[in-house]
């Protein structure tokens, strides 16, 4: 993640260049450092460099991580002769670089060469079956075309050998969260809860997924993880607030009749709705008989 005073220096430093006070090659290096996506600065003043051979020459070994950034930005930006030459350049230099091989295919997907592409990462498997990148784009060449059935069968097979990916557990809870597979969402924010319990985000995901399979097992379960939720922001969530209204209402629906009495809903619910009411009163006083008014809908007491 960028800090506030690395943005700045950023920025500043972008500023420079772009007025001519020079600084071009330290503004590509921070742009790499911070990891930050600036594709049409670094096709700019990458190939500036680039085509003065003077300045190309004084790069030494780093002339061919240029040649690299220069033609992944060139792909972003659709410039793709410009990609095409830079990754001949590095074939030339490396005629059996497995990583000019993945730009290849990079290359083949940003020309809409999908089929080609998906052979080109193939052949990389082969050689190198633990090769993450080239796991994650067959992922992200498969969600291109809409086949998300595809990106999740990938997925899975990914997630067989690197186990501990939280970005791939993420990115495929998504993905059936957006295919209505509730419950294959439900166990990828199971796996991220049990590799990363602190992370209050993964407690509220997980929340949504059983608030929305519902039942009362299910529910009251949701309101678990909305409370943790709460504890681990330190009462600042306004969505599991709402979370533990929602599913307050729906047990007190499902538990109509029944003998067993839900002896956690009054107080979990006048806390989560005095919260509310103090944050509403905060930050939006103008909305406060709004919120009155989705209690009473709900039949919570504030």
């Amino acid at each position: 993640m960028v800090t506030k005073s690395e943005e700045t220096q950023l920025n500043r430093l972008e500023s420079q260049v772009d007025n001519g006070g020079g600084g071009a090659w330290e503004y590509l290096c921070l742009v790499r450092k911070l990891k930050v996506r600036r594709s049409d600065k670094v096709l700019k003043y990458g190939l500036s460099i680039l085509n003065d051979s003077k300045k190309r020459s004084s790069l030494g070994s780093e002339e061919w991580t240029l040649y690299e950034e220069v033609a992944i930005a060139a792909m972003d930006c659709q410039s793709l002769d410009v990609a095409k030459d830079c990754v001949n350049v590095l074939r030339k230099k490396f005629p059996e670089s497995k990583r000019v091989g993945r730009l290849e295919a990079l290359l083949l997907e940003a020309k809409g060469s999908w089929g080609e592409a998906e052979k080109a990462y193939s052949s990389l498997l082969e050689d190198n079956p633990c090769d993450q990148v080239v796991h994650k784009r067959r992922v992200a060449l498969a969600k291109s075309q809409g086949n998300l059935s595809g990106a999740i069968e990938w997925l899975n097979k990914y997630l067989e050998i690197f186990m501990a990916d939280h970005d791939a557990w993420r990115e495929l809870a998504e993905i059936y969260v957006s295919l209505q597979m509730y419950k294959q969402a439900a166990f990828c924010y199971e796996e991220l809860i049990l590799s990363q319990p602190t992370v209050p985000l993964f407690h509220l995901a997980y929340a949504d997924v059983l608030y929305t399979l519902g039942g009362l097992e299910n529910l009251q379960t949701a309101r678990k993880y909305y409370s943790s939720t709460i504890d681990l922001t330190g009462g600042k969530n306004t969505r599991a607030l709402f979370g533990i209204c929602l599913c307050t209402s729906a047990i007190a629906q499902l538990s109509k009749g029944r003998a067993k009495e839900d002896k956690d809903s009054p107080d979990l619910q006048s806390l989560a709705t005095a919260a509310l009411e103090k944050e509403y009163k905060q930050r939006a006083s103008g909305k406060l008989t709004v919120l009155t008014s989705a209690f009473k809908s709900l039949k919570v007491s504030s």
